[in-house]
């Protein structure tokens, strides 16, 4: 068997990516970077594929000054496997992908690129580690943000505003996001329940009907759990939104709707780090924009929600003690990290608070 029978024989079954006729969900290598495009893809790619997508995943800016006929011997594999691996991730060909990635690497410095392209190694220092950290977490925002189908998003603030009831499923780092969802949402007076349980989302999922939204959250969108409680919605009529990294998981199978992100997991944070922060990112980008549909209402919400939260903190003493620089800085620190739990406090409204205290 040649080279390219073998690869085809390999290939076959990860054609799936092509055989699906419903539109591709979120953004293309066209308007996202190509390697959080490639990263994206990269489960649902044929085998053969995928041993392409890896190595240039691994060494960008190497792969950006190979031939066609180095990458395909590094990768053991054929020059026409390569070229359908660019086309599998939205590319005319090897070309396009060298420019892209050139691109990629040139709009990074060195250690950023270093940074996005590796693991978290053993024996890392500190120092390292924090870079490494530091830096994912970042492109998990921007990228994120990069990649949003702003037309689905507008259309999932649509459905939400109007939605007489808003299920929000997610398990694991994604039952802490959709709590957080939850907790948003009722602040501004959204119907808005958050089920971490399988067994509680499967039966308010039951209950669902037309008029109301149903939203799964899962990093790679193959948790059973989470498919399930959004099917059993969808089938009683309910809207679906999937929060998801990978725009061909099964979790799109099932949803109307689908907003992506752009976080990438390491051997050391996997599904509970960066992808969270990503699913926050689109949290807060739904959040902000549904409290924008009806602001006099969203603020009189948060006024009286924000007062209610007040009565539960503890008063502060007529006369305080001094603290020293570093105290008096982690008390500032707890105290806007408290505020951001109850409600949008700025230092204008401290500043009153404290004038109520002396008097």
């Amino acid at each position: 068997m040649s080279t390219e029978e073998a690869d085809r024989a390999a290939g076959t079954p990860g054609r799936r990516l092509h055989d699906r006729s419903r539109p591709e969900p979120g953004g293309t290598a066209q308007n996202v970077g190509i390697l959080v495009t490639i990263r994206s893809l990269l489960p649902n790619l044929a085998p053969v594929e995928q041993r392409v997508a890896q190595a240039v995943l691994d060494d960008p800016g190497g792969v950006a000054w190979r031939s066609i006929s180095e990458l395909a011997r590094s990768c053991g594999t054929s020059a026409t496997s390569v070229v359908r691996f660019c086309r599998a991730i939205g590319l005319r060909g090897y070309p396009e992908l060298r420019l892209a990635l050139a691109g990629a690497v040139a709009h990074d410095d060195a250690a950023s690129v270093v940074a996005a392209s590796s693991d978290i190694d053993p024996d890392d220092d500190p120092v390292t580690i924090i870079k490494k950290i530091a830096y994912a977490d970042a492109a998990a925002v921007t990228e994120t943000a990069s990649r949003l189908d702003i037309g689905a998003l507008v259309k999932v603030v649509d459905a939400l505003a109007a939605a007489h009831r808003i299920d929000i499923y997610g398990v694991g780092a994604s039952g802490l996001v959709a709590v957080d969802l939850q907790i948003k949402l009722q602040r501004i007076d959204r119907p808005a329940f958050a089920w971490p349980d399988p067994h509680m989302a499967a039966t308010s999922a039951a209950l669902r009907s037309k008029g109301d939204v149903a939203v799964g959250l899962s990093h790679t969108g193959t948790t059973v759990d989470t498919i399930d409680a959004l099917t059993e919605a969808r089938a009683h009529g309910a809207t679906t939104v999937a929060i998801t990294n990978f725009p061909w998981s099964p979790i799109t199978e099932v949803a109307d709707f689908v907003l992506l992100t752009a976080a990438r997991e390491t051997a050391f944070r996997s599904g509970a780090m960066t992808s969270r922060i990503a699913q926050l990112t689109v949290v807060d980008c739904l959040f902000v924009t549904l409290a924008q549909r009806d602001l006099p209402h969203t603020m009189d919400a948060l006024e009286r929600t924000f007062a209610a939260a007040q009565a539960k903190r503890v008063r502060r003493a007529r006369h305080p003690k001094s603290l020293s620089r570093t105290k008096a800085a982690l008390c500032l620190g707890s105290a806007l990290y408290s505020s951001d739990e109850a409600g949008p406090v700025d230092l204008t409204l401290r500043g009153d608070e404290q004038q109520h205290d002396r008097q």
